[in-house]
């Protein structure tokens, strides 16, 4: 029985955010289609139903994981909520329903031009956003320190999920929210 308009859309955003938190915990090239369809309580058979590919379902999980993320910010955050939340220990351990180029950067900078639109449209509006949170914060925009300070907090973020001891981890998520927000 084929499943009705609603149903299949459903289907298909359930198979989204599977896709877009397995990438996330595992990396795109460690989770098959089976374990995306497994998780999102669904058949392998439907997958095509949806999505020309793999590769077409990575792009797509993670452009709507990048949407949504972006989404959810509150519009009262101030630069130094932006920081906290960003390098919190939540976001640091849960990496699975974090930031997709924090999760996945190095992987992403492999794929095609065309499969890496989402992500360049994710960094541009995350560079507009630490802009405005600048103007909110009482000063000018700076796109140069925007796109230093966004750098500062991706690379904080995979460096304390690198490392293997906690209190350094810790250490880098504090130092880098302290550097980019001018407060300790």
């Amino acid at each position: 029985m084929r499943p009705t308009k609603e149903q299949a859309k459903e289907n298909k955003r359930r198979i989204l955010e599977t896709a877009a938190r397995l990438f996330r915990e595992n990396g795109i090239h460690a989770v098959g289609v089976d374990a995306v369809m497994s998780g999102a309580g669904l058949t392998h058979g439907g997958f095509y139903g949806h999505f020309k590919s793999k590769s077409d379902l990575a792009e797509q999980a993670l452009a709507d994981a990048m949407q949504k993320s972006l989404e959810s910010e509150p519009g009262t955050m101030t630069l130094s909520d932006f920081a906290e939340a960003y390098l919190s220990a939540e976001h640091r351990d849960h990496a699975g329903a974090g930031c997709a180029v924090a999760a996945l950067g190095p992987e992403l900078a492999r794929l095609p031009p065309q499969e890496r639109t989402a992500a360049t449209d994710y960094v541009r509006a995350l560079i507009a956003r630490i802009e405005e949170l600048q103007e909110r914060n009482g000063g000018p925009k700076d796109r140069k320190k925007a796109i230093a300070e966004l750098s500062g907090l991706l690379g904080a973020l995979i460096m304390a999920r690198l490392v293997n001891d906690p209190a350094l981890s810790d250490e880098i998520m504090a130092s880098t929210r302290e550097t980019v927000t001018g407060m300790a």
